[in-house]
């Protein structure tokens, strides 16, 4: 089911989080193959969670993901854990085991943010800022962002002053949900995109996914950091029944 929103907003309903994922991993493919027959690469910018994971598994294994040339595909991340490097709980980690470890993808195209035992160690500011330096001038065919329980994507969090961060890049300290520290795409970034796909599964997003979609005001009388996000040229809501049950 697919329904127009304003501001050119459409919501693409999936029955169920298997069928979800293969639906977006098969239009990931399509957008990626466009871009790249009209400027020659592809740029993508990744996320994380229970769904996004499954999305990448199912571009791993969908036949006509050679289609796409991997190897002119640039890869950023919306935000990151600042954990060690390869520990379990960074999204870099999540999407090479799901799909980019099997994939021909150029090496110097994979663009982690930084980790806490890199170059800038556990100053997460300068972590940032170089995360920042080396985006700069960067163009996003899409950005895959999650949406959480509390509306939040990235890790820009409702009622967080990252949520009025002018930075291109931030550093998040004392997240709402663990670990405390964090690195983040701000919104005036997550902006710039040609197209922003927000991803939500299962009941749990149902709240976040209405309030946002509603544009309802969340504590304080600030708009829910989902709704606050959109794309250049267009902003797909990519959920399933559980998320946005038929009717609601």
């Amino acid at each position: 089911m697919t329904s127009p929103l304003p501001q050119s907003r459409t919501v693409v309903v999936h029955d169920g989080p298997k069928l979800l994922a293969e639906a977006v991993a098969a239009r990931l493919i399509v957008r990626l193959t466009d871009a790249q027959a009209e400027r020659g690469v592809a740029s993508l910018v990744l996320t994380g969670g229970r769904i996004a994971a499954q999305i990448y598994a199912a571009v791993r294994d969908n036949p006509a993901r050679d289609a796409v040339d991997w190897s002119r595909v640039d890869f950023w991340w919306g935000d990151e854990r600042f954990l060690p490097s390869g520990d379990p709980d960074r999204n870099e980690t999540q999407a090479r085991d799901a799909f980019l470890a099997a994939l021909p993808v150029d090496p110097s195209r994979v663009r982690p943010m930084p980790a806490a035992d890199g170059p800038h160690g556990p100053d997460a500011a300068a972590a940032a800022a170089s995360y920042a330096s080396e985006l700069a001038g960067a163009h996003f065919d899409v950005v895959l962002l999650g949406v959480g329980e509390d509306g939040h994507v990235a890790s820009v969090f409702p009622g967080h002053p990252v949520g009025e961060d002018p930075r291109p890049v931030a550093d998040v300290h004392d997240s709402p949900k663990p670990p405390p520290v964090r690195i983040t795409l701000t919104l005036p970034t997550l902006n710039t995109a040609a197209e922003v796909w927000l991803l939500a599964s299962g009941s749990g997003k149902a709240d976040a996914v209405r309030e946002a979609l509603a544009g309802t005001p969340a504590a304080g009388g600030a708009l829910l950091p989902a709704a606050r996000v959109h794309g250049r040229t267009r902003t797909l809501w990519l959920v399933d029944t559980g998320a946005l049950p038929a009717g609601a």
